[in-house]
């Protein structure tokens, strides 16, 4: 059997212009996840269509490599980034379900990888390939029971993902109300000299951590590995066997599209084409990453260059705040960092879940496993 026999690619779905629908761009496409990050909601003009029951896949690297994609769960007709392909069964002999789990298997994505063409870092998968795929599908009944099974394993993946979004949605609203209201223990009795509390001290980043360069590592030359290698982009640009960093990490992309992106790692990476900071600072580096989550437009401000933005860790290091005393500053590090260090538990319990299920996938695939 063929694969388009069976399935459609970028089915025509009719959406109307300049009305709002749900729109998921590749940055809230989760990696090996069933449901995306967050959905935004955006007056539609061009994009890829889908709709309820539709399987979504990054058709660029490094996405595709990385395992971005979603299944269309919970949004009857939405759009998102042009970078995305959308599969559909054509007819009732392939479920939905069983589709996006098909999708993931070695078989289909290595058959994408494989195919993609273009310039290095901005491949795209060639859409010939689907014409030639051959399928060997199980029968609805087991489709259905091999969804079933690994289902289970996604529904626990996003009840601690729903968990971490809580966790930092309260370390953020923590720093918002002591460091930007200025409503922290005792505020009431504080004296308010140049409009901040008196002892507050004006320093620069530099004066709590200094961002360093990461040391650039090209694809050619990182090994077989599962440390990620952080780049210019949102997500790890490839993996490596050995990390020069110690979690937790902050890192903050050099270069590209998403110079400036901010994100804080909980394993040992590979600081490649950003600037950062690790474990070395204790934890006040939860205090320097909810200071810059908050101020995401200050950083994206010291992007340099049009055609390729950078941003420079001396540029970060030089950017200022105010700091309170440390009777202040203790406890505020004292509540958010254990609730980042939940995280860190989170996630781990995250990657045990996606390895079981990855796992357990070519098994029922194959049928070795009898459903």
């Amino acid at each position: 059997m063929k694969f388009l026999d069976y399935i459609q690619v970028n089915p025509t779905i009719k959406l109307e212009k300049d009305k709002q629908y749900p729109f998921v761009e590749m940055a809230n496409a989760d990696v090996f996840a069933r449901e995306p990050k967050q959905i935004d909601i955006k007056k539609y003009s061009s994009g890829v269509k889908f709709q309820r029951g539709d399987t979504v896949i990054a058709r660029i690297e490094p996405c595709l490599q990385n395992g971005k994609g979603f299944f269309v769960k919970n949004i009857s007709e939405g759009f998102g980034s042009t970078e995305f392909l959308v599969f559909r069964p054509k007819d009732d002999k392939v479920t939905n379900e069983f589709l996006y789990y098909f999708m993931l298997t070695d078989y289909i994505r290595k058959s994408m990888i494989n195919s993609m063409t273009g310039a290095t870092g901005r491949q795209r998968v060639n859409k010939d390939i689907f014409k030639s795929l051959e399928l060997s599908l199980p029968s609805v009944e087991k489709q259905k029971r091999i969804a079933d099974i690994l289902s289970a394993y996604d529904d626990l993946i996003e009840n601690n993902q729903k968990q971490i979004k809580l966790l930092e949605e309260a370390a953020m609203r923590l720093y918002k109300e002591w460091f930007v209201k200025i409503r922290f223990p005792g505020y009431e009795n504080s004296k308010i000299v140049d409009g901040v509390p008196e002892g507050w001290r004006l320093v620069r980043v530099s004066e709590l951590a200094e961002f360093k360069r990461g040391k650039t590592i090209t694809k050619k030359n990182a090994k077989d590995g599962n440390v990620p290698v952080v780049a210019g982009g949102l997500e790890p640009a490839y993996f490596h066997n050995v990390a020069n960093t110690v979690a937790p990490v902050i890192t903050i992309s050099a270069s590209g599209a998403n110079a400036g992106y901010t994100r804080l790692y909980n394993t040992d990476i590979w600081a490649s084409d950003c600037s950062y900071i690790d474990a070395s600072y204790g934890d006040k580096l939860y205090f320097i990453y909810t200071f810059l989550k908050n101020n995401k437009e200050v950083i994206d401000n010291l992007q340099r260059g049009a055609a390729q933005p950078h941003v420079y860790a001396k540029d970060i290091n030089a950017l200022s705040t105010y700091i309170p005393e440390s009777t202040i500053m203790e406890p505020f590090c004292n509540l958010v960092a254990p609730l980042f260090k939940k995280i860190a538990v989170q996630e781990r319990l995250i990657s045990e879940l996606k390895q079981a299920r990855d796992k357990l996938l070519p098994k029922l695939m194959s049928g070795e496993i009898e459903v």
